[in-house]
C-alpha cells in the first residue's frame, strides 16, 4: 500500500513540483491551498492528486483536515510543509498585522500541520517532517523582518523537534532554497532580476523540479539516517 504525504500549499510552484514529484515516486498525495479555486482544481484535473483547503494559520482547520485526508487515504507519514505567504515592508512601516500574518502562516502553521500527525507517527514508528525554508531564514534579507524570522523559525523548530522523533523513527529536515524559477519571480523587473542571478555563482536561479527531488530523497527509505539536517539549495549563493 502506498504511502500518504501530505504536501500544504501544493497547488502552485514549489509545491506542484514536490506534490507531483511524489506521486511519481509511488506516493498517495494529498495538497492543501488557502485561496485560488481555480488554480487549485486544474492543478488536480492535471495530475489526479485530491486538493483541500483550508488556511494552515488555524490550528482547528488543520486538525479538521488532516482528519478528513486520512478518512480518504489512510494515515499521514510523510508532511511536507510548504504554505508560506509573504508581506514585505521595510520594518519602521511594516505593520503588526504584516508580521502576523505571515507569522501566522509561515511558522505557526508549521506547528499546527505537524502537531496533529506527530501521534500517529510515533505510534506506528515512522515518519517524515519536511520543511521548506529559505535562503533568508539563514541570512536575512531587507524588507523581510516578519518573513526570516519565521523562517528561521522553521529551522530552529526542526532542529528540536528531530530529536524527539529520531528513536521513534521521524525524521524532521528543513530544506532552505534559495531564488527558484517561479510565477513570483516573473513579476521582478528586468534589472533587479539580473542583479539577482549575478549574485547566484551557479548563473541562474533554481528550478521547482530540483526542491522536489531534494524533498523525495529525504522523504525515502534512503534517507533514515537523516534527520535534523539544513539542506541548503540556493546555487552557492549563500554557503552555510
Amino acid at each position: 500500500m502506498a504511502r500518504v504525504a501530505l504536501v500544504t500549499g501544493g497547488t502552485r510552484g514549489i509545491g506542484a513540483a514536490i506534490a507531483t514529484a511524489l506521486k511519481e515516486a509511488g506516493y498517495s498525495v494529498a495538497a492543501t491551498y488557502a485561496g485560488n479555486d481555480e488554480k487549485a482544481k486544474a492543478f488536480s484535473d492535471e495530475h489526479g492528486i485530491k486538493t483541500y483547503k483550508w488556511d494552515v494559520g488555524s490550528y482547528d482547520a488543520c486538525k479538521e483536515g488532516i482528519a478528513g485526508i486520512e478518512a480518504d487515504l489512510g494515515p499521514i507519514e510523510v508532511l511536507v510543509n510548504n504554505a508560506g505567504i509573504t508581506r514585505d515592508a521595510p520594518f519602521h512601516k511594516m505593520t503588526p498585522d504584516q508580521w502576523n500574518q505571515v507569522i501566522d502562516t509561515n511558522l505557526t502553521g508549521v506547528f499546527n500541520m505537524t502537531h496533529p500527525v506527530w501521534p500517529g507517527m510515533r505510534e506506528r514508528k515512522f515518519g517524515r517532517i519536511i520543511t521548506i525554508s529559505s535562503i533568508n531564514g539563514q541570512k536575512g534579507q531587507f524588507a523581510q523582518a516578519n518573513y526570516s524570522a519565521a523562517k528561521a523559525g522553521d529551522i530552529g523548530f526542526t532542529k528540536a523537534l528531530a530529536q524527539e522523533g529520531a528513536r521513534a523513527g521521524i525524521t524532521v529536515n528543513v530544506i532552505c532554497p534559495g531564488y527558484i524559477n517561479t510565477d513570483m519571480m516573473s513579476t521582478i523587473p528586468e534589472k533587479v532580476m539580473d542583479s539577482i542571478v549575478g549574485g547566484i555563482p551557479v548563473g541562474r536561479l533554481g528550478e521547482p523540479a530540483e526542491i522536489a527531488r531534494a524533498v523525495v530523497f529525504l522523504a525515502s527509505d534512503d534517507a533514515a539516517f537523516i534527520t535534523g539536517a539544513t539542506l541548503t539549495a540556493n546555487g552557492g549563493q549563500y554557503m552555510a
